[in-house]
C-alpha cells in the first residue's frame, strides 16, 4: 500500500534539503511527539547507513521500530526504511527545484506487511484509503509549511 503527496515550498532547494536532513532536529521533534528515539550509529551528520531505534504507542500497544537512512543524495533525495513488528515501511522525500526560490517536495510512503496481523492492519487502511490519503496529504502540507517557515527564519 502506498501514499503520495506533493507540496511546493517557497524556499531554495538547498535550504529545504538542509532542514529535512537535520537529524538532530528530527529526533527532537519525534521526542516532543512522545516517540522514544535512540540513535544506533555514532555519526553526527546525516549520511546513508544511519540507524535509529524508536519506541511508540500504536492503538494502545507499545511498539518498537528500527529505522535506517538508506538514501542520502543532497540536495535531491532522502529515503528511510523501517521495520516494526511484521510491517516494513519506506519513506522517501524527493525535491525538485522549480525556480531559485521555490522547491517541490514529493513524499511517498509504502507499507509492506510481512505477518498476518500486519496484513490485517494494511487491509483496514485500504478500506479507509480515501480518508487516510487525505490525512497524509494534510500532514505533508503542514510539514511543508513548517519547513517554509523555518527556511524564512534562517534567511
Amino acid at each position: 500500500m502506498q501514499f503520495q503527496a506533493k507540496e511546493d515550498i517557497e524556499a531554495p532547494i538547498d535550504k529545504v534539503f538542509a532542514i529535512l536532513s537535520d537529524v538532530n532536529a528530527m529526533e527532537r521533534q519525534a521526542l516532543r511527539r512522545g516517540i522514544k528515539v535512540r540513535r544506533i550509529t555514532t555519526e553526527d551528520g546525516p549520511e546513508a547507513g544511519m540507524r535509529w531505534n524508536a519506541g511508540f504507542k500504536f492503538r494502545g500497544r507499545d511498539m518498537l521500530a528500527d529505522v535506517l537512512l538508506c538514501r542520502f543524495e543532497p540536495p535531491e533525495a532522502l529515503a528511510f526504511e523501517g521495520q516494526s513488528g511484521g510491517l516494513d515501511t519506506t519513506f522517501e522525500v524527493d525535491l525538485t527545484a522549480l525556480s531559485p526560490g521555490r522547491t517541490r517536495m514529493s513524499v511517498t510512503t509504502a507499507l509492506l506487511p510481512r505477518t498476518l496481523s500486519a496484513r490485517l492492519l494494511v487491509q483496514s487502511l485500504k478500506l479507509a484509503k480515501g480518508r487516510v490519503t487525505r490525512k497524509f496529504s494534510v500532514r505533508v502540507a503542514q510539514f511543508a509549511k513548517t519547513v517554509e517557515e523555518r527556511a524564512r527564519k534562517e534567511t
